[in-house]
């Protein structure tokens, strides 16, 4: 990983002392596939700053773009984390490094298979402080809001008025808002309640996708 990382700060996408030693802690070729004929070339190519295949049609995300959000949204010790779009785990991992044993990080994911392969990379981490779900992101996680911090891996239309509900004032929440191309947004609920946003254009990320609606 070392390679990769200094070529991320060298880029100016890791920049913060605790973001960079996440990234030094969490060695992202844990999270790929292990068995198959193509497991030892994507280990070889985890240092590569591009999204690679993981399981079920699924991809680990590029490290810019994590690299990106996390500088962000800036978890600190002791923070509630909702991260949307589990995957290979990662992402996860990274933020229960930046939030310490006192915080807590609420991981969900659409599909139970890719729940299971998240739980299977985390656990030589030995993270307690990680819990992942399966669940619908659209509709965040009600019972372990509110979140100082929601980072959300996949795109959407509009804004989910459920995670503007379940954000914390003081709070953080990055998103890519889009249809072919996205903004990554970065909302800021204020302590009175008053929101700021800043965009940041050029990326592209899988739609989030939503349960159907439940019927009266």
């Amino acid at each position: 990983m070392k390679k990769l990382i200094d070529e991320l700060i060298r880029d100016g996408y890791l920049k913060t002392p605790q973001v960079i030693e996440a990234f030094q802690k969490i060695d992202r070729a844990d999270f790929l596939p292990r068995d198959g004929k193509s497991a030892g070339q994507l280990r070889i190519e985890s240092e590569i700053n591009a999204p690679l295949p993981t399981a079920y049609g699924q991809t680990i995300s590029q490290p810019l773009t994590v690299a990106f959000m996390l500088e962000l949204l800036q978890p600190t010790v002791g923070e509630r984390v909702l991260d949307i779009g589990s995957g290979s785990g990662w992402t996860a991992c990274l933020l229960a490094a930046l939030v310490g044993e006192t915080g807590q990080v609420t991981s969900l994911e659409r599909i139970p298979e890719l729940k299971k392969f998240a739980e299977e990379n985390s656990a030589p981490y030995a993270f307690p402080n990680i819990t992942y779900l399966v669940a619908d992101g659209w509709r965040g996680y009600a019972p372990n809001a509110p979140y100082d911090v929601i980072h959300v891996a996949a795109a959407v239309t509009e804004i989910p008025e459920a995670l503007m509900q379940q954000l914390q004032p003081g709070g953080r929440l990055c998103l890519p808002v889009g249809s072919v191309g996205q903004d990554l947004v970065l909302i800021s609920k204020k302590s009175d309640g008053q929101i700021t946003e800043k965009r940041y254009p050029g990326f592209v990320f899988v739609p989030l996708r939503r349960d159907e609606p439940e019927e009266n």
